[in-house]
């Protein structure tokens, strides 16, 4: 499913975060928003999430307008399309491991068969085997980043969207999210990481780098991504 913008502005406390910025992420790719904190990454992956309202502008999901879908239709978009991958974790800390990953999808009496056997598989897969039952709050971060992987895997999303997914992670655990959401663009996801991790900018297949520009001239000069690197003014 394409993210698309066009010529989105985003004003936060009186101050323009994002000036005009026409962008687009793709089916099958993975899109890489960089910069320095306070650049606008976060903001935008939160206008392509639906997340954040935009000041001007309008945000595409599949060829349709949804700049402004009512509360309903967004909550609609991220229940059927869309997994998140969040810094600090978005987990329910009480709540089992199981859980967790199959929040948003458990039915009225609980996992039928072929959905337990899909835990123990994206759960095997983040090398969390046979941890299914035990309580999220004792994991350690990098398995709690991990348990949010295995959630977007369980869910089979059509985007993924991750916000600063190997911050605060060792090797071993940024490795391991570097090759998921390459896997899941390889599956036809399309994937979209805000992130100044400089191995998960290689890993990309495109890359919008996000910062000051002397005297930018936005209105003139939006970002398009069609290659490896593109710039924007923040």
């Amino acid at each position: 499913m394409q993210l698309r913008t066009d010529r989105v502005s985003v004003v936060i406390d009186g101050k323009p975060v994002l000036s005009s910025v026409s962008m687009q992420a793709e089916p099958g790719r993975m899109l890489v928003l960089a910069g320095k904190s306070g650049s606008g990454k976060t903001t935008l992956l939160n206008v392509l999430g639906l997340l954040g309202r935009v000041d001007a502008g309008s945000v595409i999901v599949g060829g349709q307008d949804a700049t402004k879908w009512n509360d309903a239709r967004r909550r609609r978009f991220w229940r059927d399309h869309v997994a998140f991958v969040f810094q600090d974790y978005g987990l329910i800390e009480e709540s089992s491991v199981e859980y967790n990953v199959t929040v948003g999808r458990r039915g009225l009496f609980g996992l039928r068969q072929s959905e337990r056997e899909r835990v123990d598989e994206v759960l095997s897969h983040v090398l969390l085997s046979n941890r299914g039952k035990e309580q999220t709050a004792r994991l350690s971060g990098g398995e709690k980043q991990r348990v949010g992987l295995a959630r977007a895997m369980f869910r089979g999303a059509d985007i993924v969207l991750a916000d600063e997914p190997t911050a605060s992670l060792d090797r071993k655990n940024r490795e391991l999210v570097i090759n998921f959401l390459k896997e899941e663009a390889r599956r036809g996801a399309t994937v979209v990481v805000a992130t100044h991790d400089e191995d998960l900018m290689s890993a990309g297949d495109d890359l919008i780098q996000l910062g000051e520009q002397p005297n930018p001239e936005p209105s003139k000069s939006p970002v398009t991504v069609g290659s490896k690197l593109a710039d924007t003014a923040s």
